[in-house]
């Protein structure tokens, strides 16, 4: 699948992204998710003469036109920042009804009150700082009362957490790993937002000692896994944030070993070889004791029908 992480839809016109995205929903043939999310870079909504307090109320305005786009509706609509007159889009959905549609979390409930209205998946994406971890059990409860208040019922499937790791065979190797490529990726984020992130939680190693991010060993990796899990009551997937952090040869090893040692375990698809394992190590010496007595009546058996008969003495003697 291919899915945008988010487009900032107070920063398009709704008419121009409901085209797009069928636009690729058909050259992907089915396999494109949409992705929104009201704008985080305030950069970027001071150049485009946007109020701070605006980007969120104008997503919710700018998905509701959308959704009716991708259903086929003629819209006519004019707000204080977008005017539409008689506006269709000129392809049906590939993907029916429409393509998956998913809004970003964050901390706020507003993502979550879209998602619960309008049947939309969920993309939590600051599960790796605490604001974020706190509030993914709460956000998820109010997208299921808002789609209960609408006669929807919301689908574990499509509830997104993200998380930042980084795996090597050691946690000494994995932190010497992301020293690549960490410092201009912390600068970055530092000149977005200071109060943010990793850095408004401490830093990365703040981030690692309470369990919120990873750069460590698949085992670390599991264990946050099933912290995210035990917070939410339950998801369809989880995320990888793509950070940079390593070299590439780094990074391939790392998603490696999350697919070769994390997923598995997590999905739970070796318990079964786990426990049959346990069991015959633990009655290893009666399965052990019953081979090598069978194995020595097989011999015993043999042996004695090859034997020739006793002679008779009497027999013998005449």
């Amino acid at each position: 699948m291919l899915g945008t992480g988010g487009v900032s839809l107070p920063y398009h016109n709704p008419l121009t992204v409901a085209g797009r995205v069928l636009q690729f929903d058909h050259q992907t043939r089915g396999r494109f998710m949409l992705g929104i999310c009201p704008g985080q870079l305030q950069a970027d909504a001071g150049m485009l003469g946007i109020d701070a307090n605006t980007p969120r109320d104008r997503m919710t305005e700018s998905l509701e036109i959308i959704l009716r786009l991708l259903d086929g509706e003629t819209v006519t609509h004019k707000s204080d920042w977008v005017t539409l007159e008689n506006a269709h889009v000129n392809l049906k959905p590939y993907t029916r009804p429409r393509p998956h549609v998913a809004v970003a979390s964050a901390v706020t409930p507003t993502g979550a009150v879209l998602a619960g209205t309008h049947g939309l998946g969920i993309i939590c994406l600051a599960a790796s700082v605490f604001a974020g971890y706190d509030v993914l059990d709460v956000n998820w409860g109010i997208a299921c009362e808002t789609a209960a208040k609408h006669g929807r019922t919301m689908d574990r499937k499509a509830f997104r957490v993200l998380v930042i790791m980084h795996l090597a065979e050691t946690r000494e190797k994995a932190m010497a790993n992301i020293q690549f490529g960490f410092k201009p990726w912390e600068d970055y984020s530092f000149s977005v937002n200071p109060k943010s992130g990793l850095l408004g939680m401490g830093g990365i190693e703040t981030a690692v000692k309470n369990g919120l991010a990873v750069v460590g060993t698949p085992d670390d990796a599991h264990a946050l896994l099933e912290k995210c899990w035990a917070k939410t009551g339950g998801f369809g997937t989880i995320m990888l944030l793509a950070t940079n952090w390593a070299d590439t040869e780094a990074a391939r090893r790392s998603c490696e070993l999350f697919a070769r040692y994390v997923m598995p375990r997590f999905a739970g698809r070796n318990t079964q070889r786990v426990d049959s394992l346990a069991w015959m190590r633990e009655n290893r010496d009666e399965f052990s004791g019953r081979y090598f007595r069978a194995s020595q009546a097989a011999i015993d058996k043999h042996f004695k029908g090859a034997m020739p008969p006793a002679k008779n003495p009497d027999k013998a003697a005449e």
